[in-house]
C-alpha cells in the first residue's frame, strides 16, 4: 500500500479507503513484534500495541453492530472499556491481528450492502460521548478518526520500544526495496 490513499472519486470508496489505510498503519506498528513486546507499555500511559489492536478491532466491531442495530453492549461499562485496551496473557498478537482482519472484512461487507450513507444509526441516549444523532457516514468518519488517533499512539509506542518508525515498518511489511527515502525495518540481531 502506498504511503497515501490512492485517488478516489466516490464517497463510500473514499471513506473505506482511508479507514483501510489507517488499519494498515496500526498493523504496521505491530509488525515483527513478539507477544511480550506487543504487551509492553513504553510511555507514561498504559497503552500497548497489542492493547491498541484489540481496542480498534472492538471499537470498529461495536460501531458496525450499531449500524446493524444489533448492539447489546453497555456504553457505560467503564471496566469493560478499560479491559478492551489490555492484551491479556492468554491472547496472542497474531490472534488479535486475525480478529482485526475479520472485523475489517465484516465492515467492508456491511458497507457494500448499505444503500444510503445518510441512514440513521441509533445510539444509546444520555451517553455524553455519543452525539445526539448519527448516520452511517458519521460512523465511517468516526472510525477513520478513531483508528488514526490510535495508529499515532501505536507509532509512538513502537518507536519507544525499538526505534522503528512507521515508514520503515511499512516498507518491511510490504517488502519494499531500500531507497534513499526509506530503509525497511529489520529486527535487531541477537548477540551470539
Amino acid at each position: 500500500m502506498p504511503m497515501n490513499v490512492p485517488f478516489v472519486t466516490d464517497e463510500r470508496q473514499a471513506l473505506l479507503a482511508f479507514l483501510t489505510q489507517q488499519r494498515a498503519a496500526v498493523r504496521n506498528a505491530a509488525y515483527g513484534l513478539t507477544d511480550d513486546q506487543a504487551r509492553t507499555t513504553t510511555t507514561a500511559s498504559t497503552l500497548s500495541i497489542g492493547g491498541l489492536v484489540k481496542h480498534v478491532a472492538g471499537a470498529e466491531s461495536g460501531w458496525i453492530d450499531r449500524v446493524l442495530r444489533c448492539d447489546s453492549s453497555d456504553p457505560t461499562d467503564y471496566a469493560g472499556y478499560l479491559a478492551g485496551f489490555q492484551m491479556q496473557s492468554d491472547e496472542t498478537l497474531d490472534g488479535l491481528l486475525d480478529r482485526y482482519g475479520e472485523v475489517a472484512a465484516r465492515t467492508e461487507s456491511v458497507m457494500a450492502e448499505i444503500g444510503d450513507l445518510g441512514q440513521d444509526v441509533p445510539l444509546a441516549k444520555g451517553v455524553p460521548w455519543f452525539p445526539d444523532e448519527a448516520s452511517v457516514r458519521w460512523v465511517l468518519l468516526h472510525l477513520v478518526e478513531e483508528t488514526a488517533r490510535h495508529a499515532g499512539h501505536a507509532d509512538i509506542i513502537r518507536e519507544c520500544l525499538d526505534g522503528a518508525t512507521a515508514g520503515s515498518l511499512m516498507a518491511a511489511a510490504e517488502k519494499w526495496a531500500p531507497s534513499p527515502w526509506v530503509t525497511p525495518w529489520e529486527p535487531a540481531s541477537s548477540p551470539a
